[in-house]
């Protein structure tokens, strides 16, 4: 594609958006555009774009922090792993501790808890007696103590990915990135790492683990075992929506440096089908596009740049949204970290995400774990257009597309359920549809 808006008059500085001053303060202030009732059949014949994030969402690695694999996963379990300053000990940083992973993790592993489908993405918190089941770890720097709640037979179902009630903070918030989480101050999840390292294991061929991995799609860890690198759920996606009949493409959205590598591995997968729990990944007939793209931004707009493709926002947004929305095949592009650090990690400076609730042939979806409906603590930057074919966009809000078009991973989940991307997916279509009949997106 050529270029479409940009001409060659910028220099390099505007080019690579190396410019990192403030983004615009307005937050969420503009109500949702209205739109007429769309048909089902025609939701059904609508393309899907995916804009999919890396880094514990589909890979369980880090390279920015060379964390491997087991690292990984023990850092996500601090991420959910919620607690609450209580009244009474608000002066001594004492936290009821919320667990927010055992039942959920019960009931999809059956450790003594009657599986049921409704529960393989909630969990169960004690309301009446929060502190009748509990047991105090501290901080490795011993500063504050966290109060774990054992498993309760009554309560509520909320998601583990967000926080479980008001005034719910992250393990992760309070202490940072610790070391050995399960070894110590979080040792009663240990058994949770230990079964889903487990079930992502490297298998061979005969579904057996082996020695020796695929160079791109399997990787060492730190204990010397072989995992998958890529999640399978990922690849089942894609197996799945091309048995649906569905046209979609996927758009890789990441910071990191991961990119080249998930390219690679993901085109011997579709291409030389070199999967062995997907070896008819090769009869997709999914194309791969190689090419590294970028996404720029600074206080004048955003630039888009693939090979010799390069989209920017110097005429309005809408170029961009139709650069998006006609892509092919599995692609991706490296987001402008610098520029979101510069934002305070807020949704002002997160990657640029656009969604016409007036396009009746292209619905977009991102997926990303750091997706959080705190607007002042989130990675995806919504920009949702004002009118048909118009160029101007509002911010949105987190919380008003959460579930719609946009989708926190729950890694856990996605770990141990196959078809957890795709029921995501199909989660997202049919809140999109039902929202725009009901004039909300």
């Amino acid at each position: 594609m050529a270029e479409m808006t940009m001409d060659g008059s910028h220099n390099a500085r505007d080019h690579d958006g190396t410019d990192t001053g403030d983004a615009p303060q307005t937050l969420c202030r503009e109500p949702p555009v209205s739109r007429c009732l769309w048909s089902s059949n025609h939701e059904r014949k609508k393309k899907l774009i995916l804009h999919i994030d890396l880094n514990n969402t589909i890979l369980i690695s880090d390279t920015v922090t060379t964390q491997g694999t087991v690292a990984a996963l023990e850092y996500f379990l601090t991420t959910v792993t919620w607690g609450r300053m209580s009244r009474e000990d608000l002066d001594q940083g004492i936290t009821e501790l919320l667990d927010t992973l055992r039942i959920n993790l019960a009931a999809r592993m059956d450790l003594n808890i009657t599986s049921q489908s409704h529960m393989r993405s909630a969990i169960v918190v004690d309301q009446e007696e929060p502190r009748s089941h509990c047991s105090t770890v501290g901080s490795d720097n011993g500063s504050k103590d966290f109060i774990l709640m054992a498993n309760s037979s009554q309560g509520v179902i909320i998601k583990p990915v967000e926080p479980p009630c008001d005034g719910a903070v992250s393990y992760y918030s309070q202490f940072g990135r610790v070391m050995g989480f399960t070894s110590a101050a979080g040792r009663c999840f240990r058994r949770i790492l230990d079964q889903h390292l487990d079930l992502l294991l490297w298998p061979n061929a005969c579904g057996c683990v082996t020695p020796q991995g695929d160079r791109e799609l399997a990787v060492k860890g730190e204990d010397g075992r072989l995992y998958h690198w890529i999640l399978p759920s990922f690849f089942q996606l894609l197996k799945d929506l091309v048995q649906e009949g569905r046209e979609f493409a996927v758009v890789f959205r990441t910071f990191g440096g991961d990119l080249p590598r998930v390219l690679r591995a993901v085109f011997r997968a579709l291409n030389e089908g070199a999967h062995p729990l997907f070896p008819e990944l090769s009869d997709l007939s999914l194309k791969v596009n190689m090419a590294l793209g970028k996404i720029r931004c600074n206080k004048r707009g955003i630039v888009l740049t693939r090979d010799e493709d390069r989209v920017s926002t110097r005429n309005g947004e809408r170029g961009l949204y139709q650069y998006l929305s006609s892509v092919q095949g599995l692609g991706g592009f490296q987001d402008h970290f610098e520029w979101w650090a510069s934002n305070t990690f807020s949704i002002r400076g997160g990657k640029p995400f656009w969604v016409d609730p007036f396009d009746q042939s292209v619905q977009h979806i991102f997926i990303d774990d750091n997706i959080r409906q705190n607007d002042e603590d989130t990675i995806v930057h919504p920009k949702v257009f004002l009118d048909p074919d118009g160029t101007e966009t509002r911010m949105a809000c987190t919380s008003e597309l959460y579930d719609i078009t946009l989708v926190q991973t729950d890694l856990l989940q996605a770990i141990s359920d196959l078809s957890y991307f795709t029921q995501r997916v199909h989660i997202c279509l049919e809140n999109y549809e039902r929202n725009l009949q009901q004039g909300e997106v």
